[in-house]
C-alpha cells in the first residue's frame, strides 16, 4: 500500500469538529430544527477548498481563523437566509465578534493559566484540540456543556431544554468537565 501525502481537503477536514462545535455554539437551540450545523460547516469547508489559494498563512492557528471567518459569512448567510431580512452589516459583524469570542472560550474552559507569549497563535490551535475532544463526549454531556457556557442558560433552563432535572444536569456538567480534561493535552 503506497502512502500518499494529505491532500488540500484531508486538511482541511481535521478542522471539521472545530467548525461544527463553533457552529453549533452559535446557532441559537430553538433553530437547531431548521439549520443544520453540519450543512453549513460542509459549506464553509468546500469553499475553503475551493478558495485555498487566497490562504496566506503559514500556522495552523492561522488556517483556523481563516475557516472561521468563512463559517461566519456562512452563518450569516443561512440567518439571514432563514429570517429573510435584509442584510445588516452589523448583525454579520456582532456574529464574527461572538465566534472569535467564543473561539477564545474554548480553551478557558478547562481554565488552564497560560502566560506564555505565543499563547495568542496557540489559542486557535488550542480550540481546535478541544473541539475534537467536546465531540468525543456523549451527545447529553456536550449539549449541556454548551448550553451553559456558550448561551449562558442557567441549570434549571438546560434542565427545562433537555428534560431532565437540574441535579442531573448537574451531574452531566460535572462529568462532562472532568472528561474534557482527561481529554485534551495541558497548554504549553
Amino acid at each position: 500500500m503506497e502512502l500518499r501525502p494529505p491532500s488540500a481537503s484531508d486538511e482541511l477536514d481535521r478542522y471539521r469538529r472545530f467548525l461544527t462545535i463553533l457552529a453549533r455554539v452559535h446557532l441559537d437551540p430553538r433553530l437547531m430544527g431548521k439549520l443544520d450545523a453540519s450543512d453549513i460547516v460542509q459549506q464553509t469547508l468546500l469553499e475553503a477548498h475551493l478558495q485555498r489559494e487566497q490562504f496566506r498563512g503559514t500556522t495552523e492557528g492561522e488556517r483556523a481563523a481563516w475557516l472561521r471567518r468563512i463559517l461566519t459569512h456562512n452563518l450569516a448567510d443561512e440567518l439571514r437566509a432563514l429570517r429573510t431580512a435584509k442584510r445588516d452589516i452589523g448583525r454579520e459583524r456582532n456574529l464574527c465578534d461572538a465566534l472569535d469570542r467564543s473561539s477564545a472560550r474554548l480553551d478557558a474552559l478547562l481554565a488552564a493559566e497560560q502566560t506564555s507569549p505565543s499563547m495568542p497563535m496557540q489559542r486557535d490551535e488550542q480550540a481546535v484540540a478541544l473541539a475534537d475532544a467536546l465531540v468525543q463526549l456523549p451527545d447529553a454531556q456536550r449539549d449541556a456543556i454548551v448550553l451553559q457556557f456558550w448561551h449562558g442558560w442557567s441549570l434549571k433552563q438546560i434542565a427545562e431544554h433537555m428534560e431532565k432535572t437540574p441535579v442531573a444536569v448537574a451531574g452531566l456538567l460535572k462529568r462532562g468537565l472532568k472528561r474534557l480534561r482527561e481529554l485534551t493535552p495541558p497548554a504549553q
